[in-house]
């Protein structure tokens, strides 16, 4: 009768491991609770992420959009007014005589320009104060006066010198416009007194003002001008325009010819003869306009390459523009098309349209501008040019006008762009919810199984204590 074990080991479930028979840990809690936080958040945090990635492209899109009408309405202002095309050059024949610039107030025309004498400051220079070093003058109080201003200064023993003099009065509060320098020469220091106005009106006088005669050497004015030598007198500049008389205490003028501005350089020959005049020619500045409408043609066309993109679809990649078929882009482009290919009421027949003064569409959706069609258009119909692109329904004052609604606070972009912006907002508010919802997913799991971790890791103990209880036990023999 042979003899056999009654029992067998039992199944463990506990970690073979040294730790685990202890009564350690069974479950590592902290991998698996990760492990289930992670699955159960990654579908809500793809929906999430790409709902994001769509609003972001979006926003982006749109301050694309946004950004290039801004751009493009810059163009317009020189080109939405009347005022733009009424633009005027004045030209010299003598820019040694004059200059002349024109506003749009210029009348085109020819004038003869002669200039007797130009405007010009007053400047005196004192009599010699000899002597080596720094000779004194005198104290007392100085007053100046240039024109109808007057101020005065204080001269004492600390700067009763020519230099220590010029520098009271450059410093002296109120000064009307009197600048005083110090020149050396072999007989001694002269004080040199500048206006800094020009014309008649505008002469120095010196007196002192302290009932004494310290300060006398340095009085000048009326009925008193031996103390100084007048180097330059003031005086009104001179001139005819068109053979009639005018004076200007400035040599800028603005009241001679109504809109232009001349700038007298330099006087005429004298006489009647050939050189005794220069010429001023006043006409429409079609350069200038016609720059400005090229700016135009330029900004429209930045404007297409910036927002087709945006609507476009590449059949090649099967690549879609992030707002192809959004009624926002396809409304502002029927919006701009509408205004660019319109008949405008200029008056005119001929000249109503932008192809009828050289501004054609391209197979890309650009604009070309022919300058030698656009320039006859002009000489032609200046008018009607000018009301085919800034009258009531002219292209750049109805594309300005559609523009900014567009682009106000309760237009179509602003609008998408404040709805957008909300998306963002509430998916954020989505994350933060998530990243809520799954730290207390995390809390919740790591306590069940920090829970079951215990339990599991009492039956291990229990498991191996009954194990070895079993061992113990005396084995039962069976006879054959």
């Amino acid at each position: 009768m042979s003899t056999v074990s009654s029992s067998s080991s039992p199944v463990s479930i506990a970690s073979s491991s040294s730790s685990a028979a202890a009564g350690g840990s069974v479950i590592d809690v902290q991998s698996l609770v990760s492990q289930l936080v992670a699955a159960t958040r990654a579908p809500q945090d793809a929906i999430i992420s790409t709902k994001t990635q769509t609003v972001t492209t979006q926003i982006s899109a749109l301050g694309t959009l946004k950004s290039s009408l801004s751009t493009f309405q810059g163009t317009l202002s020189a080109i939405d007014t009347p005022t733009a095309f009424n633009a005027e050059v004045a030209n010299t024949t003598s820019s040694s005589v004059f200059t002349a610039t024109a506003t749009s107030d210029a009348v085109p025309g020819s004038y003869s320009i002669s200039v007797s004498q130009l405007a010009q400051s007053q400047q005196l220079v004192s009599g010699a104060f000899g002597g080596t070093g720094s000779p004194t003058i005198g104290t007392g109080t100085l007053q100046l006066t240039l024109g109808g201003s007057s101020f005065s200064v204080a001269i004492t023993s600390s700067n009763n010198s020519a230099s220590g003099i010029a520098a009271a009065i450059n410093a002296a509060t109120g000064n009307t416009g009197i600048t005083a320098t110090v020149i050396n020469g072999t007989d001694g220091s002269h004080l040199v007194l500048s206006s800094s106005e020009t014309g008649a009106s505008n002469t120095i006088q010196v007196a002192e003002t302290d009932g004494g005669t310290g300060l006398s050497a340095l009085t000048y004015g009326t009925g008193n001008t031996t103390h100084y030598t007048q180097n330059s007198p003031a005086q009104d500049a001179i001139f005819t325009v068109s053979g009639i008389q005018h004076s200007s205490s400035s040599n800028v003028v603005s009241d001679a010819i109504n809109g232009v501005t001349l700038t007298l350089t330099g006087t005429t020959a004298s006489g009647t003869g050939a050189g005794s005049s220069a010429t001023l020619s006043v006409a429409k500045d079609t350069s200038t306009i016609i720059s400005n409408i090229q700016a135009f043609v330029d900004g429209y066309n930045t404007l297409v390459k910036a927002i087709q993109p945006l609507g476009s679809f590449d059949q090649t990649t099967g690549t879609a523009g992030p707002m192809l078929g959004d009624p926002v882009l396809s409304g502002v482009q029927n919006d701009i098309r509408s205004a660019l290919y319109s008949v405008v009421n200029t008056g005119s027949a001929t000249y109503n349209t932008l192809a009828s003064v050289g501004i054609t569409t391209n197979s890309d959706g650009t604009l070309s501008l022919n300058s030698t069609q656009l320039q006859n258009a002009l000489q032609a119909a200046p008018s009607a040019v000018s009301a085919l692109f800034s009258g009531t329904n002219g292209v750049a004052a109805s594309l300005n006008t559609r523009i900014a609604s567009e682009l106000s606070t309760s237009g179509v972009v602003t609008s998408r762009s404040n709805t957008l912006i909300k998306q963002e907002n509430a998916l954020t508010d989505q994350t933060n919810q998530l990243n809520t919802q799954m730290t207390q997913l995390t809390a919740s799991l790591t306590q069940q199984y920090s829970q079951l971790n215990t339990l599991l890791s009492s039956l291990q103990s229990t498991s191996a204590y009954l194990s070895q209880q079993f061992a113990a036990l005396p084995q039962v023999q069976q006879k054959n």
